[in-house]
């Protein structure tokens, strides 16, 4: 009797256990779906506020100063070395190119004379950054102009590199070894190409030889801050958290662009231009949605909004197959055996795909939709495009 009690005490303490045991997952799976649920409710809050208020950022991130911007410059020059694959005898300007360089060093060389293959005119262009000071170091892109097969291995013999307005004033002089990040190779009636050997990049390959000259600050001590995109909304904004940064100043946005400030003393351009770099500001975001019709790339804003629709989508294939067909004549017929392509077309459709779209949906609720019909990115392009005409999509596209 003991025994049997014992027992039976047993099987009553596991059972305990077990029950314990599971209310304590039911506990822990509750716990996780409250919180799953708390952070969905936090994270559709966060993108409301963005959608009414704008993201945070500093002011570097949108805008900068007037004046202090890069320039682009560029020079036509040689690059040598090259294992054959150099430009040909057609391109009669590079072998001219290369027999007026050696002219300049003293040693006279007929064009008409020389055929090598180990040379190819390139265009060099190069980013003068603003206030670059003489001696330093700049990246170059240099690019075929010729019918050069690539530049693997080649060297940039010294080239100046001028403005589109002052084409002969020397503000960089590049050259050095070209990195191209690709090859091109062939042989047989074969041949494999990987990136595009006929561009390539020399690091530090530009040497600064002169400044430009650069103005930040304006008459009357005006500086100007200017928006990377123009928007009213977050230029008045901008200009608002300079007037509380600076109560001295005189700020006033001009445009959807330009917000201007009128300084105490021109002598500290550069630190309030410093302070004003760091400051935050919260930026309008456009309803606008990015279509890359060639990569199938789509980009939808966050605020972006949905008038009600209904859209029924199908999708048409058309397949068309081509099997070859030989012919064989009788035996004694004299006849010719002939081969012949045999066309099979087959066409199939879906059926639509047909969903209602409520007022005001959101890019969360678009995505779901999406989802739901399981669409590919090119039927995705189609109905956006379609909404936008109908004039359900309240956004901006803008289609690469």
């Amino acid at each position: 009797m003991n025994m049997k009690r014992t027992i039976l005490s047993l099987v009553l303490l596991g059972v305990s256990v077990f029950s314990f045991a599971q209310t304590a997952e039911e506990e822990a799976a509750k716990k996780q779906a409250e919180a799953d649920r708390l952070a969905h409710l936090q994270k559709q809050q966060a993108i409301r506020d963005a959608e009414m208020l704008g993201v945070r950022v500093e002011v570097a991130a949108i805008a900068g100063f007037r004046g202090a911007r890069s320039n682009t410059i560029s020079g036509y020059g040689l690059v040598v070395g090259l294992a054959g694959t150099g430009d040909s005898k057609q391109v009669a300007v590079t072998t001219q190119a290369l027999a007026n360089a050696l002219t300049r060093w003293g040693t006279l060389v007929s064009d008409a004379n020389f055929k090598s293959k180990n040379i190819a005119i390139v265009s060099v262009t190069a980013e003068m950054p603003p206030f670059g000071a003489p001696g330093r170091k700049i990246d170059v892109t240099v690019q075929s102009i010729g019918d050069c097969k690539s530049l693997e291995g080649g060297t940039l013999i010294p080239t100046t590199l001028g403005t589109v307005w002052e084409p002969d004033l020397a503000y960089a002089v590049a050259g050095g070894p070209v990195s191209i990040g690709g090859f091109n190779a062939g042989g047989g009636g074969s041949s494999v190409r990987k990136n595009h050997p006929t561009v390539g990049r020399i690091p530090n390959g530009g040497d600064i030889q002169r400044s430009v000259e650069t103005q930040t600050v304006f008459d009357g001590n005006k500086i100007y801050v200017d928006l990377d995109d123009p928007d009213f909304t977050t230029a008045q904004r901008l200009a608002d958290a300079i007037q509380n940064r600076f109560p001295s100043f005189v700020v006033q946005a001009e445009d959807a662009v330009t917000v201007q400030v009128q300084i105490d003393n021109p002598a500290d351009a550069v630190r309030i231009m410093g302070q004003i770099e760091k400051l935050e500001v919260m930026a309008n975001t456009i309803p606008t949605v990015v279509i890359n019709e060639r990569t199938g790339t789509i980009v939808v804003g966050g605020n972006v909004k949905l008038g009600p629709a209904l859209i029924a989508h199908g999708s048409l294939r058309v397949r068309i197959e081509t099997e070859p067909f030989v012919s064989q004549p009788e035996p004694l017929s004299n006849g010719v055996t002939v081969a012949a392509n045999v066309g099979n077309t087959t066409a199939d459709e879906d059926p639509p795909q047909v969903t209602v779209i409520a007022p005001n949906a959101s890019l969360d609720d678009l995505a779901r939709i999406f989802q739901t019909l399981n669409l590919s990115a090119r039927d995705i392009i189609a109905i956006l495009q379609a909404l936008s005409e109908q004039g359900a999509l309240k956004a901006r596209i803008k289609i690469q």
